[in-house]
């Protein structure tokens, strides 16, 4: 099969002839309005209208018309200027009873020299849509020819990624330098020579021509007159992606300035070319950058390899408190680092400093990395750093972490969710905003409940869920007078519940209660931050009390084995080695300083 012609068409002001009122035709529909195009649908009057198609008919982008096709309506609903035939056609129709209406709509289209394009039959297509990239004026397409759409799509995301971000900003940039260049050249010749000197150019030529890398002299006119526009192709060729998206608009003038007029001889005597490229490498690679990233519930073996090369490629740090010292290890030597100075009444106060910190480093061009325990998106304040930082024109780019609501009880051998115990798990806060107590959960069988940020205040949140009479109210403590235990909102004292502290570092501590003992226990054996609360059977599927009022639990053996597997150490993997060869390296620093 002989390769298809691919083009860039201008739809503007077209007429496109949609012949069905499905999601494909809503799809075919949304395109044509996107090129300037004005979609007409057919469609018989018991079809089925696709909801987003509904809107677009509602508010006037798409005519539709309630009846089956005609093949009259190929020359009656075109443009005037073409005598009233249509540009294209788009035939939606599906399944194999529309196989025969299909063939005909494509078999008269075909003797008209009207485009057609029917979906999934190939055979009956005069053109083809490839799958898109548009950036401003880039636009990539990809086709398989119909061969694998899915595909064609993948293709097309894998080769847009590999651009740089708002690459069409810089293409715009490259064709106004272009366009002035032509219009000052072609004014100066017109004036000293009606000969033609700009260099043509075209989106499709297959290579480069023999005069495009020649010597040129120093008494050449012609090249003198051309200059300019030769060095513009010149860089479009050779200039890395990144360099060229790093042009910004004050370097048009600086071009001009450089090369004030088309001929300027001698040819050698510039000596400066008209843009600093290591300015704009540097320009390129210091693009201020803001990312919010989690750093998991404590080991640094539990880390994403995003936020790791994070760590490693910032060039200023703003960690959470209580971010564990062996992720902390982790930053390079010369990484300056920044820990939130929060307590109890200056929350907020730490807040806005580092948020401050980090406005100010962002301003300097630098990579700024807001590091939190556990994922930023999991009361971690992530959305609000998010839209701050955003609506001061820094978009922040987000890494998630492995939460500790969902891991810290796994390290605890407690399961969130076990079939016939819990079917629901809720993540709370014990703290609210500006420290006030949240609306505790109603109790509910089957259902695990997290809290973060509650040990500072167990006694209360307790209280809370039990109810400050518990003990005298048969409801809450047994069973109601309709037999369902935990009347109202209030929890059973009986509840397992599990206090895990440190979760995953090697100083991991479980306590394991009821909410009955639990506040007993944490006051009995103090306490080591960060933790969390779960309640609820789950706590006691895998691990019981055997009796006891409460039982504590000291270590953490969650990576004992994996030795051998990933070449793990001591529980602290491959990152505990990187931190001990950083430590190595500080030593050598200090001792040749």
């Amino acid at each position: 099969m002989p390769a298809l012609l691919l083009t860039a068409h201008d739809c503007v002001g077209h007429i496109h002839l949609i012949v069905g009122s499905n999601a494909i035709a809503n799809a075919r529909c949304s395109k044509s309005i996107e090129v300037g195009a004005k979609p007409i649908i057919i469609a018989p009057p018991e079809a089925e209208v696709h909801y987003a198609l509904q809107d677009k008919i509602k508010f006037g982008q798409v005519e539709c018309i309630k009846r089956g096709f005609q093949d009259a309506d190929l020359t009656t609903l075109g443009r005037d200027e073409i005598e009233n035939v249509v540009d294209a056609v788009f035939v939606t129709l599906g399944g194999r009873e529309s196989l025969e209406a299909r063939t005909h709509i494509s078999t008269i289209c075909r003797k008209q020299r009207i485009l057609v394009n029917v979906l999934d039959s190939p055979n009956l297509c005069t053109f083809s849509l490839p799958s898109t990239h548009s950036d401003g004026p880039l636009q990539i397409g990809i086709t398989t020819s119909g061969k694998g759409c899915k595909l064609a799509t993948r293709i097309r995301r894998e080769v847009a990624s590999l651009l740089p971000p708002n690459f069409g900003s810089a293409i715009e940039r490259i064709g106004t330098i272009r366009r002035r260049i032509w219009e000052e050249d072609h004014r100066a010749q017109t004036l000293e020579d009606p000969s033609p000197a700009t260099e043509h150019e075209d989106d499709d030529i297959p290579a480069q021509r023999p005069t495009f890398n020649r010597l040129v002299s120093e008494d050449d006119l012609n090249a003198a007159k051309t200059r300019r526009i030769r060095w513009l192709s010149q860089i479009c060729e050779y200039w890395p992606l990144r360099r060229l998206a790093s042009i910004a608009d004050n370097d048009i003038d600086s071009i001009f300035q450089a090369y004030p007029t088309h001929i300027q001889l001698p040819i050698t005597a510039q000596t400066s070319p008209p843009l600093d490229t290591s300015a704009l490498d540097i320009r390129s690679l210091s693009t201020p950058r803001i990312i919010l990233a989690g750093s998991g519930p404590g080991s640094p073996s539990l880390l994403t390899l995003a936020t790791h090369r994070a760590i490693q490629t910032a060039t200023v740090i703003l960690a959470d408190k209580l971010v564990p010292a062996p992720i902390l290890d982790l930053i390079p030597r010369r990484t300056p680092v920044h820990i939130a100075r929060k307590f109890p009444g200056n929350a907020e106060a730490a807040q806005q400093e580092l948020l401050t910190l980090g406005l100010a480093a962002l301003k300097k061009g630098e990579t700024v990395l807001r590091l939190k325990q556990g994922d930023p998106y999991i009361y971690g304040r992530g959305s609000e750093e998010y839209t701050w930082f955003e609506e001061r024109g820094f978009k922040p780019t987000v890494l998630p972490g492995i939460t500790s609501a969902l891991s810290a009880p796994l390290f605890a051998g407690v399961p969130a969710t076990s079939r016939g115990v819990s079917d629901q798990v809720l993540i709370c806060t014990g703290t609210g905003r500006k420290g006030k107590a949240p609306e505790p959960p109603a109790w509910r069988e089957g259902k695990t409940v997290v809290f973060l940020m509650a040990l500072h205040r167990v006694g209360e949140l307790v209280e809370s869920l039990v109810g400050s009479t518990a003990g005298d109210a048969v409801g809450m403590i047994g069973e109601d007078k309709e037999g369902v235990k935990g009347h109202g909102r209030s929890w059973p004292k009986e509840t397992p519940c599990a206090v895990v502290e440190r979760a995953s570092c090697s100083d991991q501590r479980v306590i394991r209660s009821t909410l009955e003992f639990v506040v007993q226990a944490v006051e009995t054996e103090g306490s080591r931050p960060p933790g969390l609360l779960v309640l609820g059977e789950a706590c006691e599927v895998l691990k019981g009390r055997g009796g006891a009022r409460w039982v504590v639990e000291e270590g953490f053996e969650g990576f004992d084995g994996l030795d051998d597997l990933v070449g793990m150490r001591g529980g602290g993997g491959e990152m505990k080695a990187m931190a001990a060869d950083r430590e190595r390296e500080r030593e050598s620093h200090t001792s040749t300083d």
